[in-house]
């Protein structure tokens, strides 16, 4: 067959360059509606060495890591994919986020601004699109690969495009998944908006280009609802209700039962060449006397009764212009920008996938594959790299009443990538080395030899450099303060206080409060700082135009009496540094810069329970700032708070309390 041809298809031996397969261990950083009963049932199997049970996946991470770390647990068990991937522009990783109303100020004062994509969203751009057209396709190819391995016998593959890049894409589905398992492409009219018709003909359809894994995929007909002028078509009615009259002989004769006279019709007689009963003479008798059969007054053939109540309705087919685009006024809208309609996705899981089977999307967006597949019985497994997405996603599954667990998980360590090869050269040793020299000079500090984890002094503190492909994490500060600990006093590169500014582009979602308190075990005062996406600007770098904040500070009080805790926000302050300033001239409360937050009442140190959660939605603004919980024993409790900005940004705090056995 024709191949579609890209630069760096082939390697320099004219072999087929492969894949990065890098298997990144997968860590859950919380879970989600977990009730008591159920997490102590998991670690009661965990700790026999037995897996727990099944708990959905919504994933941080790049594609490009998160497919090959599925391969070893899901080869070949994922029964349906659907995937939106991103189009040739630069604004995919970018949303719309909203200051909401300050209570305590009258009026509407409520505010919208373009957050700008994070680094390692910048990087995920670069690296797809960063050669163009060529970058896509092997970015494209090499995703296929792996959805293709992941998929079951019986699965199916749903490839969300507009008339951009479809073409493409079907090239190269037709190589990974072969021509002879394309089903169908689907075109769903998207949007009856003018645009551009002064030049071209409106653009208002994307496409879904549908392939099966095999001949025995799963597959259940859809039906639409009747136009006004088909249900015309019911035009008998009788004590049940309207009906249509509908055929009972089919053309050619037949031998045997359908083929003999009933009531006095023979078969064979009616028509040209004859025809034949579509039911046995038993089965019409049955029919006739329950009344469903129609006998035309002028003495012409009997038919069937076929109830409107009972019709199904049109099969749907390729064309779905049925169901319509998400408006920021839609009741299901939730400010994402590439959101699909829940109808477009309940019609593809209905169609292409039973109950319980495992559903996966990788690039999630707003979550609607995993609000669809959740409410109609299905597992999943959703990830996309953007934060924001994360946390939406999150957000939205808990508004879903009936909402089955799920964990929030995170690959770890990326591997060192693009950006540093083509800024700090090949060598892995010496493209470090460089990239830790060039952030410790824009933040002013001197570079260290001799340890692992600590790279720069700057006014008697330590400064570490995170890596820039990589989110900074609780693992990480614990190997800091060891290396710490072993550098005081130890020569004319060792820290004169003990503190530590740890330097990174991205910050785990559980790290903030739990590093310092990690930190503070070790006597160390840590700060955490993030590096500005300004860097990435030869510009900016040139003028000296960069500034480096501290990340989000929390301030909570922890009560209690008897065995009732009570939780009380009382500050909370972010970094401004992607924050327009006249949105910041616009906040008159801490509160405003809160979208969600969520309490774990007695974390075991395995992982985040969202017990209690209070956020903002689109119809109430307002969020709680206190909760409470009745504990069931006297002990000693680790309390954790997690507060997300209304940037996607988590804020994590631990605190101790301790019930007396007195308490009542």
């Amino acid at each position: 067959m024709p191949e579609l041809i890209w630069d760096g298809k082939y390697d320099q031996d004219g072999k087929r360059a492969a894949p990065v397969r890098v298997a990144l261990p997968f860590q859950t950083v919380e879970t989600v509606n977990e009730s008591v009963q159920e997490r102590q049932r998991s670690l009661d199997l965990f700790s026999t060495g037995r897996d727990p049970t099944w708990r959905n996946r919504l994933i941080w991470g790049d594609k490009k890591y998160v497919l090959p770390a599925l391969l070893d647990e899901f080869a070949g068990k994922v029964d349906l994919i659907y995937v939106d991937p991103p189009f040739a522009t630069g604004a995919n990783f970018s949303y719309t986020a909203r200051v909401p109303d300050d209570p305590a100020t009258p009026g509407d004062n409520s505010r919208d601004f373009i957050k700008q994509p994070s680094m390692l969203e910048q990087k995920a751009y670069r690296d797809t699109w960063g050669t163009g057209l060529d970058g896509y396709l092997r970015w494209f190819y090499e995703t296929a690969l792996f959805l293709s391995e992941l998929l079951s016998t019986t699965g199916s593959l749903y490839v969300h495009l507009d008339w951009h890049i479809g073409h493409y894409a079907k090239a190269i589905l037709d190589e990974v998944m072969g021509q002879d398992v394309f089903r169908n492409e689907i075109v769903w009219k998207r949007s009856s908006i003018a645009t551009n018709v002064d030049k071209q003909w409106r653009n208002s359809h994307d496409v879904l280009l549908y392939y099966s894994k095999s001949a025995t995929s799963t597959f259940h007909a859809q039906f639409g609802e009747y136009s006004e002028s088909s249900k015309k078509h019911f035009s008998g009615a009788d004590e049940r209700g309207a009906f249509q009259p509908v055929p009972l002989l089919g053309s050619g004769r037949r031998a045997g039962e359908t083929g003999q006279t009933w009531r006095g019709i023979d078969p064979n007689r009616v028509g040209k060449n004859g025809m034949h009963w579509l039911k046995k003479p038993t089965a019409l008798d049955e029919l006739d006397a329950d009344g469903k059969i129609y006998w035309p007054s002028a003495g012409g053939l009997p038919r069937l009764k076929y109830y409107v109540d009972e019709a199904k309705g049109p099969y749907v087919s390729d064309v779905w212009d049925d169901i319509f685009v998400i408006n920021s006024m839609a009741r299901e809208s939730v400010g994402y920008d590439t959101q699909k309609p829940e109808a477009l996705l309940e019609r593809i899981l209905l169609a292409s996938s039973n109950e319980d089977d495992l559903i996966l999307d990788c690039v999630c967006g707003s979550g609607t594959t995993a609000v669809v597949a959740d409410r109609l019985g299905r597992r999943w497994i959703a990830a996309d790299l953007g934060r924001f997405s994360i946390h939406t996603t999150r957000k939205r599954l808990l508004s879903f009443p009936g909402l089955k667990p799920f964990v929030v998980q995170n690959l770890g360590k990326y591997e060192r990538q693009l950006w540093q090869t083509a800024e700090f050269g090949e060598s892995a040793g010496a493209r470090t080395a460089a990239y830790r020299r060039f952030i410790l000079d824009l933040y002013h500090g001197e570079p260290i030899n001799g340890y692992v984890w600590l790279h720069g002094l700057k006014n008697g503190r330590i400064i570490h450099v995170g890596t820039v492909d990589a989110p900074v994490t609780v693992g990480d500060i614990r190997q800091i303060a060891t290396e710490f600990r072993k550098a005081l006093g130890s020569g004319d590169d060792s820290p004169s206080t003990k503190s530590v500014d740890v330097l990174g582009w991205d910050f785990a979602f559980e790290l903030n409060e739990v590093a310092r308190q990690e930190a503070s075990k070790a006597g160390i005062e840590m700060r955490f700082v993030r590096i500005p996406r300004e860097v990435l600007e030869r510009k900016a770098v040139e003028q000296g135009d960069i500034s480096f904040y501290e990340l989000a500070a929390l301030s909570v009080d922890l009560t209690s009496s008897g065995k009732r805790a009570n939780v009380y926000l009382t500050d909370f302050v972010i970094p401004l540094d992607d924050v327009p300033n006249e949105i910041q001239s616009s906040i008159t409360s801490w509160t405003q810069w809160i979208d969600y937050w969520a309490i774990d009442w007695n974390n075991k140190d395995d992982t985040f329970h969202n017990q209690w959660q209070s956020y903002r939605t689109r119809e109430n603004s307002e969020i709680e700032l206190s909760a409470s919980y009745d504990y069931e024993e006297a002990g000693s409790y680790t309390v954790v708070v997690k507060v997300i900005d209304i940037l996607g940004n988590d804020t994590t705090k631990t605190l101790t309390l301790d019930i007396p056995a007195s308490a009542s």
